[in-house]
This record gives structure tokens, sequence and C-alpha cells, in this order.
């Protein structure tokens, strides 16, 4: 008897507690109902399809350069060669690990000088071996090992950090705005040529955050690279970092540069429209899309719009949350995740 009663006191008890929490909802939507008006917004750059899916599974493994990653998600280049980046940089590689992302480091031009920032890049034991991670130097960089006949010091870098390529930024804008720039003195596109022919591992090339225009692309999407990565124009700008440290008339002079440029959207369509005039003669296939990418939803929407094999990349909104903690990280990327999983489960994008 004891039993009988203590069950049905239980049961009693749940029902108080769900008629409570029940309550408690329809209170909230009374008094947000007002609040969650939207005026008209809307994002006009799907069809929601709201009948077609039930609540979604997790994201199938994608391959890329090469290698498989759990989601279309790339840890964009950051930075070395301070104590905080030492840190941030090994919250990112821990991130690749655990969620199964690809990774870019920031400039490794300090280690073409001496190891004393070493740790800082020293990543492939946290990043593991089954994810994509490259390493990075500046095409100044890249033209005076050409030119002083030093490539191998950039294949010593690549096998020290047990890297699978290197990717290469273009930064031509930010060189010049730079007080400390380096002058480029060949075309980039001869320098990645001339590297081309004589590495032994993948290249990558990349921009700074002005993006790059149809005619760039064209020559860049007919070498055998392993992918292009835009950084296109509405992320972080190397040439407007540059402005800020510089003087006051030098930042008069040149703040107009740093709006010049490409961003993401526009630098799809005029990859579509590239790869398909190409054929086969595109040699390149990969694309990373990068630059103003502010959430899932963005990444979704571009790498379902280009027709080639895509991942997105973020750079400013990962390290926003690098320097503070691993779990600020974790958080972040776990929702961006569970945002792709939505997206694809009741997301058609218009073309």
């Amino acid at each position: 008897m004891e039993t009988i009663m203590s069950v049905q006191k239980n049961r009693v008890q749940k029902e108080k507690t769900t008629e409570k929490k029940t309550s408690a909802r329809k209170k909230d939507h009374i008094t947000l109902a007002f609040k969650s008006q939207l005026n008209g917004q809307l994002d006009t750059r799907f069809f929601y399809e709201p009948v077609l899916s039930a609540h979604p599974e997790p994201l199938k493994p994608i391959t890329f350069l090469g290698k498989t990653m759990k989601a279309p998600l790339w840890i964009s280049s950051m930075t070395g060669g301070t104590v905080l980046a030492n840190k941030i940089n090994r919250n990112l590689a821990l991130a690749c690990r655990e969620f199964g992302l690809g990774m870019g480091l920031g400039s490794c031009r300090i280690l073409l000088e001496g190891n004393s920032y070493f740790d800082d890049f020293n990543l492939r034991s946290l990043v593991g071996d089954d994810r994509p991670f490259y390493a990075n130097l500046g095409i100044a960089q890249v033209e005076a090992c050409v030119r002083d006949k030093k490539l191998h010091l950039i294949d010593n870098l690549v096998v020290r950090l047990q890297a699978d390529g290197l990717i290469i930024h273009i930064n031509p804008l930010q060189e010049w705005l730079q007080p400390e720039g380096d002058k480029i003195q060949h075309r980039p596109l001869d320098t990645i040529k001339a590297l081309l022919e004589k590495a032994s591992y993948k290249v990558i090339v990349k921009e700074v955050g002005q993006g790059m225009g149809p005619q760039s692309l064209r020559e860049l999407f007919r070498l055998p690279l392993a992918a292009v990565d835009f950084a296109a124009h509405g992320g972080t700008n190397f040439s407007k970092v540059e402005l800020l440290r510089s003087k006051a008339s030098q930042r008069a002079l040149y703040d107009e540069v740093a709006y010049l440029g490409h961003d993401a959207a526009e630098m799809v369509n005029f990859t579509n429209q590239i790869l398909q005039q190409l054929g086969k003669k595109a040699l390149c296939r990969e694309v990373i899309i990068s630059g103003g990418i502010k959430s899932f939803l963005d990444g979704y929407y571009l790498i379902n719009r280009l027709q080639a094999n895509s991942v997105y990349g973020q750079g400013s909104a990962l390290l926003e949350h690098a320097r503070n903690s691993y779990e600020q990280l974790r958080q972040f990327i776990a929702g961006q995740i569970k945002g792709l999983e939505l997206a694809y489960a009741y997301l058609k994008v218009r073309q």
C-alpha cells in the first residue's frame, strides 16, 4: 500500500511540475509576443521548407584537401610570435581536433629567422594527423626565398611543423601601407609559379581581407593549387589594420584604399563563371570561402552557391573566443555546427 501511495504522490508532483512549467512558458509567450515583432525584416537568401525534414541529424563528414572534416568550417589564419598567440593557437588547435575542422596557421615568417616562437606553431599533435593543417608565409617571404635560391627554408618549415602544405598570403596593399612593409618586386603570380615548380607539398593562395578580382582568380584556378582562399572584403582587413598603426597623415592619404576589393558573394559569382569557362583547364577546384562570414547562415549560403568543393572560413569570430578560454571557444563552435545542422535540414538556397 505504501508503494502505491508513493507512486501516486510522485505522479501528482510530476503533474504539478509540468503544469507549472507549461504555465510559465505560456506566460513568457504572452509577455514576449510584442517584443518579437520583426517589422518586415526577412532573410531572402533561402527557401524555408519546414515539412521536409525531422529535427536534424549530425552533419555528414566531408573530404577537403584530401582529408576528412566533420564540418565545413575552416579556422582561418591567425597569429604567432606573441605571448597571447600561444594560448590562442593552442585553443584553436584543440577545437580542430574535437570538432574535426581544418586549420591554417598565421604567418610563420618568424620561424624562417629562428626557433624562438616555434611552440606557437607546433600544433600538429593537438590538431591530429587526420585533419588539414597548413603553414603560412607572405608572398614577400616566398619571393625572397625564390630570389635567393633558399626554397629549402620553406621545405624545412613545412616539415618541422608536420604541415600538409603552405598557405601563401598575397598582400600588396598591406605591405604598401605597413610602416615596416616589404617591397614586392615581382608579380605574385610569377613567384607562385616558381614555388609550384619545386614544391613537393600542397599550396593554397589567399588574400588578407580585400578579396580578389576575376582576372587574378582566373590565373590562380589555372594553377595546380590545392585551394584558393578568398579572404574577401567584409571581415578583418589588414590594410585597415596597418592604417590604424600609421601616422595621421598616412591614414588621411590612404584611408579609402581599405574599402577597395570584393566581398565573398561577388567572388563566388566570379568563381562559378571562371570554373565553367575554364572547364578541364581549371587545375584547382577547391575553395575556402572566407572574409565577412559572420555566422553559419552566411557560410551555408555561400558554400551552397559555389559550384566547387568548398568550406567556409572564420577568423576574427573565432579569435574573439579563443583568446579568452577554450570552453568559450568550444561553445561558440558547437553552436555554429548545430546551426549548420538546422540549415541543412530546413533551408534551400535560392540560386
